[in-house]
């Protein structure tokens, strides 16, 4: 594992060759090459690019420094134009982040499966995932060992069970994805909590001068109402829209996939 950042080790994907610029950010944080799908459903209308974002290294990693990164991406791929930032879970949380710090520099933002900014939404999201862990262990009982597993544990073991509807795919289908970077979620996610424990987020975002709007599962276990209520205080414009029999990742789901790129790709042409 190395110290650079997007540009210097070039992990990034393009895809599409026409229209308003589009960055796609992933989740996790550290799960390398998660958006892919994402920017595949955007590349018929937008010009994509899907960052992965810094590895783990000898530096640790902080939210700031992921702003710096997409900042760098935004300036020397874009110009004077202003990309839409569109992030999945952890990267929707990047996508406020940044455009609360830069918010001359980007277009509208989506965010899909937004992560927790208080929490009380952390703790619903944790509920939620035990339950549904406990309730299919009862039923299937050759896993009952894992009751003994610790919380994190079982919820890094059965994400997928407990937040996909009916998944048709995931990023381990494709062959650019990585092994998902333990050292940088930790990293950047404890830099996150330390962010909103101190006040700095979502308290800034009211500086956010872009259209916003969060696209949600209703089987996400990740509370969107919660989340919708709580960012509204500081980001009053904000849109909000549920898909039915869909969970955290709207755009690998059976029954919302549709829908939702549908929905997507209306709003961003309408707001862009």
């Amino acid at each position: 594992m190395n110290d650079l950042g997007w540009n210097e080790n070039k992990r990034m994907g393009i895809y599409g060759d026409k229209g308003p610029p589009v960055i796609v950010l992933h989740g996790g944080p550290g799960a390398s090459g998660s958006a892919a799908p994402v920017a595949e459903g955007l590349a018929e209308g937008f010009r994509v690019f899907e960052p992965w974002q810094r590895i783990s290294g000898d530096t640790p990693l902080s939210v700031e420094v992921h702003i710096s990164d997409l900042h760098q991406l935004v300036t020397d791929r874009c110009g004077d134009e202003h990309p839409a930032l569109v992030g999945e879970s952890w990267g929707a949380m990047l996508a406020l982040a940044y455009a609360a710090e830069h918010p001359d520099t980007v277009g509208p933002l989506v965010l899909i499966g937004c992560g927790t900014f208080d929490k009380s939404s952390r703790e619903e999201t944790v509920r939620t995932r035990q339950l549904r862990i406990s309730d299919y262990i009862k039923k299937h009982t050759k896993h009952r060992s894992d009751l003994r597993l610790a919380s994190q544990e079982q919820i890094m073991k059965w994400h997928k069970m407990t937040d996909c509807y009916d998944c048709e795919t995931d990023c381990s289908g494709y062959s650019e994805a990585e092994p998902f970077d333990t050292n940088a979620h930790t990293e950047t996610w404890n830099d996150m909590l330390r962010c909103q424990e101190e006040g700095i987020y979502p308290q800034s975002f009211t500086g956010i001068r872009s259209p916003v709007i969060m696209l949600h599962g209703t089987y996400d276990p990740h509370p969107g109402k919660m989340i919708r209520d709580n960012l509204k205080q500081y980001v009053p414009h904000l849109e909000y829209h549920e898909f039915e029999k869909c969970g955290h990742s709207p755009s690998t789901e059976k029954y919302a996939k549709n829908d939702f790129y549908r929905v997507m790709c209306t709003w961003l042409r309408m707001n862009g």
